[in-house]
């Protein structure tokens, strides 16, 4: 059962945290490059750009200067920035890791829906798996080093139709937020759609759509519910992790150092900080969008908050058992499997096999 088993074991949490000393001397001189995730975002506005723009200088005493940007304002795709970090155009690249899942599947193991129900388990599942996304990175993109991984809040459902549960989806047209996502609908006997995320609250209103997939935030500031009547809270389109990773070339260039001192500085004040946004934001959210908590964000809404039941949990880990590992062990090598079955699998109780 999904939620059952929440903890790693000290081997695999020693090796999540690998490479993040207790304390690291002072970085040599140095510039960076940044390249961020979407800009209009909350992860970027609050987190990305204050961390890369300002923290980094003024903590190393402007030995490092930076320059920071984002994919879009480039005029990037989510997934090509990788590929230019690869080539050495980019330094250092974030960007949603389901979006470069044509390029390497086997990102597409950190984020299933509803492998992890609530930010704890979330956690524990990327750290699980670092190991396995940082030797993808090295192997996929050029021996780039995996620097972080943080979420965006919980990915939920958002209905224009009345729902009690999970079961209620099927025969529902329902916008998905990616390809595992897609085939989970799929499996729940609802049919996925595609559709730009602006274009979302059309569609419900004109009934093109029953329900849309979409961080609870992000619907809330987009006006989803104004046009849906029902939110199911977990995550049916899992977290939409943020993966962020520096080209081979440059991580070697810079000294051992800088190096530690980088790691460090990225996990205390930007990985923690982030995570533990995720659990407020994901609860404000839900509050916003059904007025049931404080919304410091505008006014609420009035949506029907469902709740999950233990049959929801049944369902999910029987469709990720029979359909959306076996599909994803399809896409890798046997290789990755194992590796995922040795961390994810041992957080999850969930076994992937081709």
């Amino acid at each position: 059962m999904i939620t059952k088993k929440y903890f790693v074991s000290a081997s695999l949490l020693s090796l999540a945290i690998a490479g993040s000393p207790a304390f690291a001397q002072s970085p040599d001189k140095a510039s960076i490059s940044y390249v961020g995730s979407w800009s209009s975002l909350s992860l970027y506005k609050n987190f990305e750009q204050p961390f890369w723009e300002k923290h980094i200088p003024e903590a190393s005493d402007d030995q490092i200067s930076t320059e920071v940007t984002t994919f879009d304002q480039m005029g990037l795709g989510g997934g090509e920035v990788y590929r230019l970090m690869g080539r050495d155009v980019v330094e250092v690249a974030s960007t949603v890791a389901d979006y470069a899942v044509e390029d390497a599947p086997e990102l597409e193991g950190l984020d299933m829906p509803m492998i992890a129900p609530d930010v704890d388990t979330a956690r524990k599942v990327a750290e699980a798996y670092r190991p396995v996304l940082a030797d993808a990175f090295k192997e996929r993109y050029k021996d780039a080093h995996l620097l972080a991984v943080v979420p965006y809040p919980s990915q939920m459902v958002f209905c224009n139709a009345d729902i009690d549960g999970l079961s209620d989806l099927k025969g529902l047209k329902v916008r998905a937020s990616g390809r595992t996502t897609a085939e989970f609908l799929e499996a729940l006997g609802a049919e996925g759609i595609t559709l730009n995320f602006s274009e979302v609250p059309g569609a419900l209103q004109r009934g093109v759509i029953d329900c849309a997939v979409t961080g609870s935030l992000s619907g809330y500031s987009s006006g989803w519910h104004e046009v849906s009547t029902h939110l199911y809270p977990l995550p049916v389109g899992g977290w939409d992790h943020v993966v962020t990773a520096m080209n081979g070339k440059k991580w070697n260039s810079l000294s051992e150092n800088t190096q530690e001192w980088l790691t460090k500085e990225i996990k205390e004040n930007y990985e923690d900080p982030v995570w533990e946004s995720a659990v407020e934001e994901t609860e404000e959210g839900i509050a916003c969008l059904t007025g049931n908590g404080e919304c410091s964000r505008g006014d609420a809404g009035s949506m029907t908050l469902v709740e999950a039941t233990d049959e929801d949990f049944t369902e999910a880990a029987r469709h990720l058992e029979e359909t959306l590992l076996p599909n994803w062990a399809g896409r890798v090598d046997q290789e990755w499997v194992d590796r995922w079955n040795e961390t994810i699998g041992e957080v999850t109780d969930l076994k992937a096999s081709k």
